[in-house]
């Protein structure tokens, strides 16, 4: 849930029964995650501000995408606010391991979106049924919401070098349409 690697291992309490005993067996307190999240980094760390609300990115009720800004050439996050930057900091979003799966995805991404438009075009339903289901699986996931969004920005061609063809297939409503259909909400 936080570092979006997929190798969700163990349960973090998101605030945790340090803080708030009470939430010790609250389901909503319970996040499936990466062993080297929950015991090298975020462990009981809950950051909070002035008013004693979390200064954490809560995955479960809040898009990640409204404080943190994936810069895909490099994989690395950049805060958009205080509370993007305490969850790069708490859950080490930008170590090198991760960063590096990231500009793979990219690439993946990339390659997956072509694949899934030329099994479109050619009635191939199945491998295009098996790109969605792919582009959807992490670490795709956090990569291709963050490049729906960046294709749809200004300056879109600089952060996909100049690939039209990729912008153009990222804006199309068909491909929205199918990753909706197949349960991704875009």
């Amino acid at each position: 849930m936080y570092c979006g690697d997929g190798l969700g291992s163990t349960v973090d309490h998101f605030e945790p029964i340090a803080r708030n005993p009470g939430r010790a067996f609250d389901w909503l307190n319970h996040l499936l995650a990466c062993e080297y999240c929950n015991s090298h980094h975020k462990r009981d760390l809950f950051p909070v501000d002035d008013d004693g609300d979390t200064l954490l990115i809560d995955p479960t009720a809040e898009d990640p995408l409204e404080y943190l800004f994936l810069v895909l050439s490099i994989g690395t996050y950049r805060a958009l606010t205080e509370k993007g930057e305490q969850t790069i900091k708490v859950c080490g979003l930008n170590r090198a391991q991760l960063a590096r799966g990231r500009e793979t995805a990219v690439n993946q991404v990339s390659a997956l979106v072509l694949g899934w438009w030329t099994a479109r075009e050619l009635g191939d339903e199945e491998r295009r049924r098996a790109m969605v289901w792919t582009l959807l699986d992490q670490p795709h996931a956090d990569v291709l919401h963050a490049m729906l969004r960046q294709a749809g920005m200004p300056g879109a061609r600089a952060v996909f070098r100049a690939d039209d063809d990729l912008v153009s297939l990222l804006r199309a409503p068909e491909l929205a349409e199918d990753l909706q259909l197949s349960g991704g909400a875009v």
